[in-house]
């Protein structure tokens, strides 16, 4: 736990927090910092099995990178700047434990960029989205052109990029953004909801499924299914499946153990 970000864990779950709510969230480097240090103690937590990420307050999720530090930045700093945002952007993407963007309002260029590099988004109906950095004459650096490419196409990532436009909640979701929509009021209680569903299951295998996913994703359909094919084996090696399968036989809930 740091200056600017909480975490809370209860039930396998962990809550992080930005607590920079004056800033509406503003990702600086110290920000990006402390996320690191979060997810990296996290990644390693045999208690943790999934992870929520959300900003404080109800104004904003995170409204984006901090406007006023990089006013101020030299190119130099400005590069060190973007490889600081991607070391954390790519530690919350490549996190062993899903990881779910509890997105409460503005949701804004380096925002979006952090709530991309989750495994997926559920939302406040109330929640705005975008990339508008070229209105300020710069463009995404922290993944923003690489990661919504993935999700949307180049095509709606060229219009939101290169519009700088803010789209709602609504028309995230139709783009396929968003995962669920809540109301502000339930979407904690949602995205927890859907975490405590996922830590009943197979840690390892949660794990290792996310890994082949995200891997997999870039790579030709060959190629992926030999990744599948290797993790699937892997777990015939876990007292997981054991666990499972007995549980299956058995008629009764498993109680895995993520070993």
């Amino acid at each position: 736990m740091g200056e600017f970000v909480h975490i809370e864990t209860k039930d396998h779950t962990s809550t992080v927090t930005i607590t920079r709510e004056k800033a509406l969230n503003a990702l600086n480097a110290d920000v990006l910092k402390e996320l690191h240090a979060a997810f990296t103690d996290l990644s390693h937590n045999p208690e943790v099995r999934s992870i929520i990420i959300t900003g404080a307050g109800d104004k904003a999720f995170v409204a984006g990178a901090d406007i006023a530090a990089m006013s101020k930045m030299s190119v130099s700093e400005a590069a060190a700047f973007a490889e600081t945002g991607h070391q954390t952007m790519n530690a919350i993407a490549n996190c062993p434990k899903p990881v779910i963007a509890a997105v409460n309002g503005f949701c804004l260029g380096g925002g979006m960029e952090l709530a991309l590099s989750c495994d997926f988004i559920y939302a406040s109906d109330k929640a705005k989205m975008g990339l508008p950095e070229v209105g300020l004459g710069l463009y995404p650096g922290f993944g923003g052109t690489q990661r919504l490419s993935r999700v949307v196409g180049l095509a709606k990532t060229k219009e939101l990029v290169f519009s700088a436009r803010m789209i709602s909640a609504q028309q995230a979701a139709d783009w396929g953004i968003i995962n669920k929509l809540c109301t502000p009021e339930t979407l904690l209680e949602e995205a927890g909801k859907c975490a405590a569903e996922i830590n009943s299951k197979g840690p390892v295998a949660v794990s290792l499924a996310k890994k082949v996913i995200s891997n997999g994703a870039d790579e030709s359909l060959d190629v992926g299914l030999e990744l599948e094919k290797g993790s699937f084996a892997q777990c015939f090696d876990t007292d997981d499946l054991k666990e499972g399968l007995a549980a299956f036989m058995e008629k009764r809930a498993a109680a895995f153990q993520g070993k």
